[in-house]
């Protein structure tokens, strides 16, 4: 099953770059959700230091799914690919804004894949062991990327490069860093924070930080 982008936000294009930081409207009228503090600064947080993406490493596909796929990374940048600005927004209580990121839509995966019509969930999988869970129906919203860009370079490796996910409409622990696979699911299946107490839902305008 083709699966369509849903809850879509559209904004003014500038020099190819879609502008989606008006996405907080969804949910109120304060840009900066509550509780947060902008920063310039981009600052560096994960479970247990920067994994090495080596040459034999592949981007998997599998799960509830009719066509598995395996990609090196090459393919992947080989995809279309769009360059969106969001907003990116941690747990801890930071948030930068006007990030542009380049990848490939969640949306396009899940297209080529073929999810099956019992796919309810989606796990996605990191190079260090990370996991992380979100309903179908939120990673198909628009401003869900597979990164590999930033800001007109490359994805930092300290930030998830050479690939992660971004999920401008939740806390950033949902977008996991070096993504190698994503598993289309059934059921839902708690990732790495959320089996140890964050949030499963993780809406920062409603402060979803922990269950």
């Amino acid at each position: 099953m083709a699966e369509t982008r849903t809850d879509e936000v559209d904004g003014p294009s500038t020099d190819g770059v879609e502008d989606l930081t008006d996405l907080y409207r969804q949910y109120g009228d304060d840009r900066l959700p509550p509780g947060q503090r902008e920063t310039d600064r981009f600052p560096v947080l994960s479970k247990s230091g920067t994994p090495a993406w080596g040459p034999e490493e592949t981007f998997e596909v599998w799960g509830a799914v009719d066509e598995p796929i395996s990609l090196s990374l090459e393919a992947v940048t080989e995809l279309p690919a769009v360059t969106q600005r969001q907003d990116f927004h941690c747990v801890t209580g930071w948030s930068k804004l006007d990030c542009a990121f380049t990848g490939v839509e969640f949306a396009e995966i899940a297209e080529r894949a073929g999810v099956r019509e019992d796919a309810e969930h989606v796990l996605f999988h990191a190079l260090d062991g990370y996991t992380t869970d979100l309903p179908l129906e939120e990673c198909t919203r628009e401003g869900v990327l597979f990164a590999y860009g930033y800001d007109g370079g490359d994805l930092p490796s300290d930030h998830g490069g050479p690939l992660r996910v971004v999920t401008p409409h939740k806390y950033a622990y949902k977008g996991a860093k070096w993504v190698s696979g994503v598993e289309f699911l059934t059921d839902r299946e708690l990732g790495y924070w959320e089996k140890r107490g964050y949030s499963d839902t993780a809406n920062p305008w409603n402060e979803e930080r922990y269950s």
